[in-house]
């Protein structure tokens, strides 16, 4: 037994406070318990937010002003107001303090506020900043080195011109509704198409395609939310001198790919060995995945090291 006595209790109780979630609320930090906002708040009744997810290395959050950036543009495209990137940054960074924990989840989440109870959003009041901060939760290891099962759902993306995934909002509910598909049959994630047949995206991850020496990625024009990933993983893919291409793949490029990754923040890039009932390649995580995901660590690692010595002010892309 590795703890005797109440040497495990003991050991447990100090594992406990190490870790905590921190909630802030318009610059009010609180504990989950008593974290509240209204129930008239939009976010909550129509899903009308916008949000950013980050992750930290060596507890300092990784990609954070191209997180803040998307953040905004997004709050752009639907008109709410943001307050100042600077305090928001402020805000998290007070957050992640107080929550002290050894690596970080982060939500960073803008709602357009509370109001009546009614669809116009001019009614509403201002808008509210939750910031969420929980021990980051990594994903099974067998994940990376097995690879995972994906299904193609009979849901599509999103089009565009209705509302356009490049927007990071609150309303998930397609994603949703692809993956609750895919896990009722037994697999681990969805992979989209658009109303043509393309490849988009995956529920909440990008997708690269490996075609002979030629590392692929769905074209943004398809209807995807550009993500801050997929975008490190091509500079990285490109500085290792991979020929890299963003255009259209349809489901034949997926089946007779030789690998097929996902990325996202908390993800990072993961191996994809079956698609439906059709292995990938040989079945199992593949050379250049490896090698992708290998740079990918060192990169985050090293930018925010970086980051770290210059006092949050460092490159972090």
């Amino acid at each position: 037994m590795l703890f005797a006595g109440g040497g495990y209790r003991l050991w447990a109780e100090e594992a406990i406070r190490r870790v905590s979630t921190r909630v802030n609320i318009d610059g009010e930090v609180f504990g989950p318990s008593d974290a509240r906002i209204s129930v008239f708040d939009r976010g909550f009744l129509y899903g009308d937010s916008v949000y950013e997810v980050l992750r930290t290395y060596g507890g300092v959050p990784f990609a954070k002003q191209a997180h803040l950036a998307r953040l905004q543009r997004s709050a752009d495209r639907l008109g709410i107001p943001v307050p100042g990137i600077s305090w928001i940054q402020a805000q998290m960074d007070r957050t992640l303090a107080e929550a002290s924990n050894p690596e970080s989840y982060i939500r960073i989440v803008i709602t357009r506020g509370s109001g009546p109870l009614t669809l116009d959003p001019t009614r509403a009041r201002s808008p509210v900043c939750v910031i969420l901060v929980k021990p980051y939760e990594p994903f099974p290891e067998w994940m990376y080195e097995t690879g995972i099962r994906v299904a193609i759902p009979a849901v599509r993306r999103n089009l565009r011109a209705a509302l356009d995934p490049a927007i990071k909002s609150g309303n998930y509910l397609n994603s949703i509704l692809a993956l609750g598909e895919a896990r009722r049959a037994g697999f681990d994630d969805a992979l989209l198409l658009d109303v043509r047949g393309r490849i988009a995206e995956a529920s909440s991850s990008n997708v690269f395609v490996l075609i002979g020496s030629r590392l692929c990625t769905p074209a943004l024009e398809t209807g995807l939310l550009e993500g801050v990933t997929r975008g490190l993983t091509l500079r990285i893919a490109r500085d290792a001198g991979m020929e890299c291409c963003e255009c259209n793949l349809d489901t034949a490029d997926l089946i007779n790919a030789d690998e097929v990754m996902i990325t996202s923040t908390l993800r990072e890039i993961m191996p994809v060995v079956q698609i439906d009932d059709q292995p990938i390649g040989h079945g199992k995580p593949g050379p250049v995945y490896h090698k992708l995901r290998s740079l990918f660590r060192e990169h985050a690692l090293a930018a925010t090291r970086a980051e770290a010595r210059l006092g949050g002010k460092g490159d972090e892309s």
